[in-house]
């Protein structure tokens, strides 16, 4: 089978294509047959050797795929060959067939593509655990997400804007700003023309937001602080910058804000109730219309390197999939 490997680590041409022997399920796993792959920015922090416990190369990256279950190993039972599922990963979803735990698994919809199935897992469930179990966002009040024209950016400003919050995103572009509005963002921000802070402080009498989801360090890590309000909140999930940010606890103390970290993996490794207990509500959620998954660029699997530039250059929106 065909599948991507990062050589080394280091930029976007590290990603090559190989011919590797299909996997075989162990006891408690499937094989899938993959359809579609998600990329998602921690794949490209692990690329570049910046993400903490990320795997060594070489290695196939992936962290979602959507398919067709293919062969089921001893001990599953919930699970058919040919049922259509999108898996959650540690790696190994750029390929034309993966493994995975059973328990992993979601059923897809049959109205869903495998394309949408593969914007979900990641996306939606740290979009709504950083808003809801680990932010605390209650009706009426005020949330900033940076990148909000982003894969989890676009799903936090749906399920922000459902919850009766006043939502405030950032974005690069025309376009970006556009379709955060048209999901619910009530002030969409051109980060490249205009201080996040200044419209924050405008809109809101000079209090701040009570909420902030950020994903990016550096210096927006420090200024998403002044952009909050007294006994403002803070849930960092992602250093898209690929430098990270410190904070001081005197500033901290003195200004009485939360910080929280959130990173869906370790999560679901230590707490997998509390993760996945928004299922149902999301699930129910795309299937009304309430929620919608949006989709970006599709490349095709050979061409994954570029798909990662694409992401990097700033140039996407929503999610962006690998097709083999």
């Amino acid at each position: 089978m065909k599948a991507i490997e990062v050589t080394e680590y280091g930029d976007s041409d590290r990603l090559a294509v190989i011919d590797a022997d299909r996997p075989e399920p162990g006891p408690g796993e499937v094989r899938i047959d993959i359809e579609a792959a998600g990329i998602n920015f921690a794949d490209i922090m692990q690329r570049r050797g910046h993400y903490p416990g990320g795997p060594e190369p070489p290695y196939v990256p992936g962290m979602e795929a959507a398919g067709t279950v293919d062969t089921v190993g001893d001990g599953v039972e919930d699970v058919s060959a040919g049922d259509r599922v999108v898996a959650m990963l540690d790696t190994g979803g750029y390929a034309e067939s993966t493994t995975v735990d059973a328990g992993l698994l979601f059923p897809i919809p049959e109205a869903m593509s495998f394309e949408e199935a593969a914007g979900f897992p990641v996306q939606f469930l740290t979009a709504h655990a950083c808003l809801f179990e680990w932010g605390g966002l209650e009706e009426g009040e005020s949330v900033l997400i940076q990148a909000a024209a982003g894969g989890v950016g676009t799903a936090a400003v749906q399920l922000a804007s459902n919850a009766g919050a006043e939502v405030f995103g950032t974005a690069s572009t025309a376009e970006k700003l556009e379709l955060a509005s048209d999901l619910g963002c009530d002030h969409p921000i051109n980060y490249t023309e205009t201080d996040f802070r200044e419209v924050v402080e405008a809109e809101t009498d000079g209090e701040g937001v009570d909420l902030v989801l950020e994903s990016v360090g550096d210096d927006v890590f420090e200024r998403s602080l002044d952009a909050m309000s007294h006994f403002g909140r803070m849930v960092t999930y992602g250093v898209a910058s690929g430098v990270p940010a410190e904070v001081s606890n005197q500033r901290l103390l003195f200004e009485n804000k939360t910080v929280k970290g959130f990173h869906l993996g370790q999560a679901s490794m230590h707490d997998p109730g509390r993760v996945m207990k928004a299922v149902p509500e999301l699930t129910d959620g795309l299937a009304s219309g309430d929620l919608e998954i949006i989709l970006g660029e599709s490349f095709a699997l050979e061409d994954a390197a570029a798909a990662h530039q694409y992401i990097e250059d700033r140039k996407s929106s929503g999610k962006v999939v690998l097709k083999p």
